[in-house]
């Protein structure tokens, strides 16, 4: 599901116009955002997490050359379900 269908499922399962729901998610969206760049976690009961980690600096491969090389530390993006999502998806 792309962010267009996504749009479209959130008008049919609120009521809300597309224009409406496409505000909506796009605040959603920016809010969560946010939050995770001041490095807050973000939890919606019942659906999961949104938490920052950091990611240490690893030695990886590249697969064009085969050469080792370092991959820098970063900030991830890690998602935990919640255990209602989890048995919903089940």
């Amino acid at each position: 599901m792309n962010k267009t269908e996504l749009i479209s499922a959130i008008a049919a399962n609120s009521g809300l116009s597309k224009v409406d729901s496409k505000k909506a998610l796009d605040g959603f969206m920016k809010a969560v955002s946010q939050s995770l760049k001041k490095g807050d976690k973000v939890s919606l009961v019942g659906f999961g997490s949104f938490a920052v980690a950091k990611r240490s600096a690893r030695v990886g491969v590249n697969p064009a050359t085969k050469k080792k090389m370092t991959i820098a530390a970063k900030k991830v993006v890690k998602f935990k379900a919640g255990a209602e999502l989890a048995d919903k998806v089940k």
